[in-house]
């Protein structure tokens, strides 16, 4: 215990510890985890962190594409029965939870009397792109679906009420007096203004995602990404690794941010600098 403590500096000020791990992890980048010192932390997480992007990219774009259409969908058909029902199969995707679906989705998929239907299905796991592209999307196509439902049904919601909200605005009444068709109207007009309030959201919820937040997820489906390394350190409460999942994550998170600022002047004229 003395010699453990010795040489990660847990013997020192608790200033002195921190600058010494910060050293090892941004500097030297030596640092390894407490119960598997053949562990190198920042190796372990470049490595993961394909892993975490290959599943969070593919669920965004599924949930913004989706989102996008529904809550169109939802706008167009307003009036009609259909506008609830849109709305009321979004709140049962919220409702949810991302392991409980994951677990369902595996009871279905991978059990051994499972149909011809989902005989295609591999087994848990990852195949990076670069080895065998066809593989890597079957293996992750469900991980996907499976955390799209939630922020799809969450977006749908926020972008029908955005739409609205905007629906009497000056400037679309005057784009409508002007004789642009309405589907012009509602795309260039509504959807763009709408989208600043989608936007400000996903780039926190992708930041989030991207730093471990699929934590779940990657769990469910026995997915090595950054998540499911965050998940096994906190079982073994290894510290130099939580600690560098942590910070990996705070960073994408402020780069999420940033992105958000650069396309709220891109959607909005008004908050651009004069």
């Amino acid at each position: 215990m003395a010699a453990i403590k010795h040489q990660f500096g847990l013997d020192r000020s608790l200033p002195v510890q921190y600058l010494l791990m910060m050293k090892r992890l941004f500097i030297t980048r030596d640092l390894v985890s407490y119960g598997n010192q053949a562990l190198n932390v920042v190796p372990a997480i470049t490595q993961a962190a394909p892993v975490t992007f290959s599943l969070v990219i593919g669920a965004a774009v599924i949930w913004v594409v989706f989102s996008v259409l529904i809550g169109l969908l939802a706008v167009i058909l307003k009036g009609t029965i259909f506008d609830p029902l849109l709305m009321i199969l979004a709140l049962i995707g919220i409702s949810m939870p991302v392991f409980w679906l994951g677990e369902v989705v595996n009871l279905i998929t991978q059990s051994p009397n499972r149909s011809v239907i989902f005989s295609w299905v591999p087994p848990l796991g990852y195949v990076p792109i670069t080895s065998n592209p066809w593989q890597w999307f079957l293996h992750l196509i469900f991980p996907w679906l499976t955390i799209s439902v939630l922020y799809i049904g969450f977006y749908a919601r926020v972008l029908r009420a955005n739409l609205l909200d905007v629906e009497n605005e000056d400037y679309v009444r005057t784009a409508r007096a002007k004789g642009l068709s309405e589907r012009r109207v509602l795309i260039k007009h509504m959807l763009r203004t709408s989208m600043i309030t989608f936007v400000s959201l996903f780039g926190l919820d992708f930041g989030v995602l991207v730093g471990g937040g699929a934590l779940l997820t990657e769990v469910v489906f026995g997915l090595p990404g950054v998540g499911k390394l965050t998940y096994d350190s906190l079982v073994k409460l290894d510290l130099p690794v939580i600690m560098a999942t942590v910070i990996y994550g705070a960073f994408f998170i402020t780069i999420a941010n940033a992105l958000v600022d650069v396309l709220y002047a891109r959607l909005d004229p008004r908050i651009r600098p004069a």
